[in-house]
């Protein structure tokens, strides 16, 4: 800011004094207002850009379908909500109270908020800068000589000024510093997408595998009475002497074998309860209650509408943020070009000073004045220009990171849709070996009954029928979590209006106040 100038006006003359004019104050601002005004109309004629222009997102080599779909193309539906297609409204609930209380979710929409924050803090940079100041000062002079001091009278000075600058945006720097900031902003967005379709497809995955852990139980406990019945019957043919020892030991190892797993699958359904707490931003045990009781491992309904690999670009959160991220980076080659090129500012100041206060807006103690000054970089050992080659290096790492991220899509959905086929396949073949196995074992049990049959091919009848049964339930797991993985793939989300203003610390008293015994 430039310092205050207080300078003699002369005296209007009579003839003056007798027209009528505007306040003395009011004039010098008026008359340092139309120079602002001339200058920024100026600068809004002369101004212009420098850098290289985004042109949108860059041109890649895609796959015009997906290889598991040769005959891919755009499917009528929407991947919005995609979890209600897994058909379990206690999941439906625990989606919604995820996404009003993960601590994620919760940062995510904080940075958001810095990031609108920073938008508006960068903008400022194309408008004048205003300050104004008042002092009122006690002043006394004392001149003094070999034989005598004398002092003046006492006197009070008030004075009080506006100050102004503003630097003329001539290059396009301002602006270029607002267009990457905005950018920065709109990546935000991606990025609270993309925690909320991490976070959707994270509780729905840890739900199956606890839904499949339960049945898994089941089917243990299930299998092990079954297996407990086998060996009293064992039992009771080896104390009438039709059976032997060994075959009562196998049936009681068998049946301890089953009953074995039990504690294990707990303590894995156990963990998923816990992890789904956390998501829910609640103590591990925070959801404990409401998974105690068994349910079936959610059946997705088919097919997701998979669309076509270009679609990432849009549908994909973290692709659409590394490409906001490249427009941002190629904002900033043009903000640090413009460092090279001269600065103009201008600069102004409206003072005044009187022995009353009242006398503060009189002409005569008025005093103004405006100006623009130049800035031109001479030397500076190509520290300017470094900065530029900063830019462009930081530009092609976001370009790198953007390419790495929709290949990185392009993998998902592939594996995703390679895999929930082949498991439904797989699901289908098992679900066909389970039901021949329990009739097998129905049969070999009833022949063991009359002696038709030997012990072993019960106990191998048995043993397949378990390990088929149980593999099944594992198959359709996976099956659901396939389904998740792609809807994931694809950028499936939440598609409701997400409230980013409201902070999760809300600041009380902030203005000036006795501060309190710090803790």
């Amino acid at each position: 800011m430039p310092s205050h100038l207080f300078v003699a006006v002369p005296t209007p003359s009579a003839e003056e004094n007798h027209r009528p004019t505007p306040s003395p104050l009011r004039a010098a601002l008026s008359r340092a207002g139309s120079a602002c005004v001339a200058l920024m109309l100026g600068a809004t004629l002369v101004g212009c850009a420098v850098g290289p222009d985004y042109a949108g997102p860059p041109r890649l080599d895609m796959p015009s379908h997906w290889s598991a779909q040769p005959k891919s193309r755009r499917q009528a539906g929407t991947l919005d909500r995609w979890w209600l297609r897994l058909r379990d409204p206690l999941l439906n609930r625990l989606i919604e109270q995820a996404v009003e209380a993960n601590p994620d979710v919760a940062k995510a929409k904080a940075v958001v908020r810095e990031a609108r924050a920073t938008v508006q803090q960068t903008g400022a940079g194309l408008f004048p800068s205003i300050s104004g100041s008042a002092s009122v000062t006690n002043n006394k002079t004392s001149a003094g000589s070999a034989t005598a001091v004398v002092d003046t009278a006492p006197y009070t000075l008030n004075q009080a000024s506006f100050d102004s600058s503003w630097e003329l945006d001539l290059f396009g720097g301002t602006q270029r510093s607002i267009e990457a900031a905005v950018r920065g902003q709109q990546s935000a967005e991606e990025d609270l997408r993309d925690s909320l379709v991490t976070l959707i497809g994270d509780v729905a995955a840890y739900y199956v595998e606890a839904r499949g852990y339960q049945a898994r139980i089941a089917l243990a406990q299930r299998t092990s009475v079954s297996q407990r019945d086998t060996e009293k019957l064992t039992r009771s043919k080896y104390e009438a002497g039709s059976g032997n020892a060994v075959d009562l030991a196998k049936a009681t190892a068998q049946a301890a074998s089953t009953e074995a797993n039990v504690p294990t699958y707990q303590a894995a359904l156990a963990a998923d309860i816990h992890r789904l707490g956390i998501l829910l931003g609640r103590p591990p045990d925070g959801v404990a209650s409401l998974m105690a009781r068994s349910a079936p491992v959610p059946a997705p309904r088919m097919p997701l509408p998979t669309g076509l690999p270009a679609d990432l670009l849009m549908t994909r959160p973290d692709v659409a943020s590394a490409e906001r991220k490249l427009a941002q980076t190629t904002a900033k080659i043009g903000a640090a070009e413009a460092d090279r090129y001269p600065a103009v500012s201008l600069t102004g100041s409206v003072g005044t000073s009187a022995l009353r206060a009242g006398d503060l807006a009189k002409y005569s103690n008025v005093s103004w004045s405006v100006g623009p000054s130049v800035t031109v970089p001479v030397f500076d050992a190509g520290k300017r220009l470094a900065t530029v080659r900063i830019a462009e290096a930081q530009r092609d790492q976001a370009f790198a990171t953007f390419h790495s991220s929709l290949l990185t899509a392009f993998e998902d959905v592939e594996n995703a849709l390679v895999s929930i086929s082949q498991e439904r396949v797989r699901t289908v073949k098992l679900a066909e070996a389970a039901k021949n196995y329990r009739e097998a074992a129905r049969l070999s049990r009833s022949l063991f009954e009359t002696g038709s049959a030997s012990f072993i091919d019960v106990l191998d009848a048995e043993r397949s029928l378990y390990s088929a049964e149980d593999s099944l339930i594992q198959s359709k797991v996976s099956v659901a979590k396939d389904y998740i993985s792609l809807a994931k793939a694809l950028g499936g989300g939440w598609s409701d209006p997400v409230d980013t203003s409201t902070p999760i610390i809300v600041d009380t008293n902030t203005g000036p106040h006795f501060r309190e015994t710090v803790k």
